[in-house]
């Protein structure tokens, strides 16, 4: 039998002018590194559980020292399910296994993608501030990144200046990413699909030696005892071509997400492409 369609908006409307709406989670676990940025920013403190145990790598984290505060999940459903959650967030790309026996056990689990584009992104950001009950929040935030993303954008006429993110073992953001879509939205030109690259990927240093970029946007070198992954970033190779390339750090915790990264991140290449664009 279909449903009475007029009786069940009536009901719906009754229950919206009774003031009535669903509870807001009270434990929310996040299991994915961007979610756990865009979780903390939308979020009381006291409805985040546990975030992923990926923002606890302090180079690559997206949360920072506020991560610290909060427990931390791998992606095991029995570890997942000892922090009593009602709400998980997770990725299409994690694992599938967990997500089942969460869904089984009567789990909410809202699943996102990967966004390729900066709308993309804040979407997913209202839709965690709406899940966590939190919608006004998130929508004062997402619209504050907004102003700050017009506020990076070149005056009209600014050239395009030839850029390339080089991160640790040489990884770089390729085409059609949403970091490719910031730098071309700060006054950049991504010279990754210059090298051939139609995605992100490690790129060999001979490629970025042969024809080196205006500004290298390079991640943040660790004193004292570097990583094995910094080897190419320290590369003596790299001097040789110093008097045709600018150095800018770019930390490499703004390089995978979105989301309250996008307000960190932007204004960081505008003042980048000013330094550049204005020098010559």
């Amino acid at each position: 039998m279909r449903p009475n369609r007029r009786a069940t908006m009536t009901a719906a409307a009754a229950f919206v002018l009774a003031g009535a709406a669903p509870a807001a989670p009270r434990r929310v676990v996040s299991l994915n590194p961007c979610l756990d940025a865009m979780l903390v920013a939308v979020a009381d403190p006291g409805q985040i559980a546990a975030l992923s145990h990926y923002s606890r790598d302090m180079p690559s984290s997206s949360v920072g020292a506020a991560a610290l505060q909060y427990p931390y999940a791998y992606e095991s459903a029995e570890e997942v399910m000892s922090f009593t959650p009602d709400l998980v967030l997770a990725s299409w790309q994690g694992s599938a296994s967990t997500r089942r026996a969460l869904q089984r056990l009567g789990i909410r689990v809202e699943l996102f993608t990967t966004p390729d584009t900066i709308e993309e992104s804040l979407q997913q950001m209202l839709r965690i501030a709406a899940a966590v009950g939190r919608s006004d929040r998130g929508g004062a935030r997402v619209s504050a990144i907004r102003q700050t993303l017009s506020r990076s954008a070149p005056p009209p006429g600014g050239r395009q200046v030839r850029a390339l993110l080089f991160q640790r073992d040489g990884f770089t953001t390729g085409p059609h990413t949403l970091m490719d879509e910031l730098m071309t939205l700060t006054g950049f030109h991504n010279v990754a699909v210059d090298y051939g690259l139609k995605r992100s990927a490690n790129l060999p240093l001979e490629l970025l030696m042969a024809n080196p970029p205006e500004v290298l946007l390079q991640g943040e070198l660790t004193a004292g005892a570097p990583g094995w992954g910094e080897r190419v970033m320290r590369h003596p190779a790299l001097s040789r071509i110093a008097g045709r390339m600018r150095v800018v750090t770019f930390p490499e915790r703004l390089m995978y997400c979105g989301g309250p990264n996008l307000a960190r991140s932007a204004p960081l290449l505008a003042d980048a492409w000013r330094r550049i664009a204005g020098s010559t």
